[in-house]
C-alpha cells in the first residue's frame, strides 16, 4: 500500500499543475506523481554516470592507458561500415 506524503507547494506551481492537469484530463496526483519519478530517475541515472566517471577515472589513473580520438573514430567508423576491424592501440602518456 502506498504511503501519504504532504507536500507544499507555492500557489503558483500549484496553479500551474492543475492547469496541467487539466488540460490533459487527468489529476494533480498523477501530473505530480509523474514528475516525482521522472526526477527520481534522473537522479539515479546522473548518480550512476557519475560513479561510472570517477570508476573510468581511477581506471585511467591505474593503467595510464588513453587511445587518440582519431584512431577510435576510424575504428568505430569501419565496425560501422560492417568492415573487420582490430581495436586501437592504446597510447600511453
Amino acid at each position: 500500500m502506498a504511503a501519504t506524503t504532504t507536500i507544499r507547494l507555492p500557489p503558483r506551481l500549484r496553479a500551474r499543475i492543475h492547469a496541467l492537469a487539466k488540460q490533459s484530463g487527468r489529476s494533480a496526483h498523477s501530473v505530480i506523481l509523474e514528475a516525482v519519478e521522472r526526477h527520481a530517475d534522473y537522479e539515479e541515472q546522473m548518480r550512476s554516470l557519475v560513479k561510472d566517471a570517477l570508476e573510468a577515472d581511477a581506471e585511467l589513473e591505474r593503467t595510464g592507458e588513453v587511445y587518440r580520438a582519431e584512431d577510435v573514430h576510424a575504428w568505430m567508423d569501419r565496425l560501422a561500415r560492417g568492415q573487420p576491424s582490430t581495436r586501437p592501440k592504446p597510447w600511453r602518456r
